[in-house]
This record gives C-alpha cells, sequence and structure tokens, in this order.
C-alpha cells in the first residue's frame, strides 16, 4: 500500500512513517504544507490513503481541496478535545488522534477505505472546526543536536526566548536553538499555559517559581529552572499577564 503524510510536526510524522514502514506500506511523500500538498498531487499518482493533519502551518488542510481534488481515502490527524472526536465520530470521519498507536492506526486505515468521501462531507467537517474555533497545540518541539534530533516534550520547557536573532528553548536547565521565530510561536502554544511577557520571553506558567511587583506597574518573573537573564513584563502587557497569571 503507498501512502502519503502530510504533517508539520517532524516528531509525530516520523512516528507515523515508523509505524506504517513496519506494516510494509510504502510511504511516498511526507509533505509539512497547504502549498507543498498542492504542488505533490497536482504532480503525482495519488496514493492509496493519505494521511493528513487539520492544521498546516500555513492554513487548515482544507485549502487543499480547493486547489486539487483529491481521489484518495483519507486518515485525518488530529489533537482535538474529546467533545471534537465525537462530531468527528458522528459523520464517520476516518482520524487518529494524536500521539498514535498502531491498533487505532490499522482501525483508522479500514475505516478511511469504506468512509464516502465527497465534497459536502468535507464541508461539513471544516464547519465543525471554524465554528468551534477549534486549536491544536504543539505538544513537543524537535530540535537539532549535531546530527541527531532531540524530542522536547512542551510541558517541560520553562520558557522561549530571543536573543541575537536566534529563538532558543529552555528545558531541564539546557537551551536549544529553534527555527520558529518567537513571534510564530504564539499561535503554537497553549495560551493557558504559555504567556509572551515581553518582545523577548514567552513563559510557561508553571515554571514560574515568583512574581515579584517591579517599576512602572510592571513585573519581575523568577522561573524555577531560569535565571540567566532578567525576565520583566513590559508595561503593555502586565495588565493582560495579571489576567493570565490568576
Amino acid at each position: 500500500m503507498k501512502v502519503v503524510i502530510i504533517e508539520d510536526e517532524l516528531a509525530s510524522s516520523r512516528r507515523l512513517q515508523r509505524m506504517l514502514n513496519s506494516f510494509n506500506y510504502e510511504v511516498l511523500a511526507s509533505l509539512v504544507s497547504v502549498k507543498s500538498a498542492v504542488k505533490w498531487f497536482k504532480n503525482n499518482e495519488h496514493p492509496d490513503v493519505l494521511f493528513l493533519d487539520i492544521h498546516l502551518a500555513d492554513g487548515l488542510c482544507f485549502e487543499i481541496f480547493k486547489q486539487v481534488k483529491i481521489t484518495s481515502p483519507i486518515v485525518f490527524i488530529t489533537a482535538f478535545s474529546e467533545y471534537s472526536i465525537k462530531a468527528f465520530d458522528y459523520n464517520s470521519v476516518s482520524y487518529l488522534l494524536k500521539p498514535i498507536n498502531k491498533e487505532e492506526l490499522e482501525k483508522a486505515i479500514t475505516k478511511a477505505n469504506t468512509f464516502y468521501k465527497n465534497e459536502k462531507e468535507l464541508l461539513a467537517l471544516k464547519t465543525i472546526i471554524e465554528n468551534e474555533n477549534l486549536q491544536v497545540y504543539k505538544t513537543e518541539f524537535a530540535v537539532r543536536i549535531g546530527k541527531k534530533i532531540k524530542i522536547i516534550k512542551t510541558k517541560t520547557i520553562d520558557c522561549f526566548y530571543s536573543e541575537d536573532n536566534t529563538t532558543y528553548l529552555r528545558s531541564y536547565n539546557s537551551n536549544y536553538i529553534l527555527n520558529d521565530a518567537l513571534s510564530s510561536l504564539e499561535t503554537k502554544l497553549n495560551s493557558n499555559q504559555f504567556f509572551k511577557v515581553n518582545r523577548k520571553f514567552i513563559i510557561n506558567k508553571e515554571a514560574i517559581e515568583n512574581v515579584i511587583a517591579h517599576t512602572n506597574s510592571r513585573f519581575k518573573i523568577e522561573l524555577k529552572n531560569y535565571n540567566d537573564t532578567k525576565i520583566i513584563v513590559s508595561r503593555e502587557r502586565s495588565k493582560d499577564f495579571k489576567k493570565w497569571i490568576t
């Protein structure tokens, strides 16, 4: 069986590819965006099954269907809540909930091959997602250490910060370089857990040790495992920070 993966989280994509290889499925391509997917499908024979993340780096996956007619059965990849999953079940959509396991993978492939996909069903699914304003947040980051890739769970990250035009994440007292700009990380992180306190720092609520009153109605933040640089909440963000922290 020939398959294509469209997933912008490197760790999730590689995990799925390993599972598919263990079933002797051939992965024709591993794509990361709407743009790259449209280009690939316009120039290649469509696979037996398509694994498709709903939220991609450059938009919802449904933008792909506006530009090219997909003939493959689809397995949607999602990290939605239980409420949202019920909506998928009701519409008989084949889906995989992150983190993916082999048993669910086999079921999803079987279901994808029996699901009657048409424009009406895809539009209904798109409407569910947009009307509920569902969000999918990153649960892990892939960082490069020499020739190796290390996976960092988001919940272990104390903060993200920018220094000398480079973005870093801090986890377990170690700093790792990211390709993402700090500004783009805001939309990928759960706003209940992470807050951008100024132009240079996004902090994890669970990593806060102390919040100290500072000059000009600002706050100084002390993190449990980071003291390299003073972290001061900007005056413009102080009001929102107070709401977020309480």
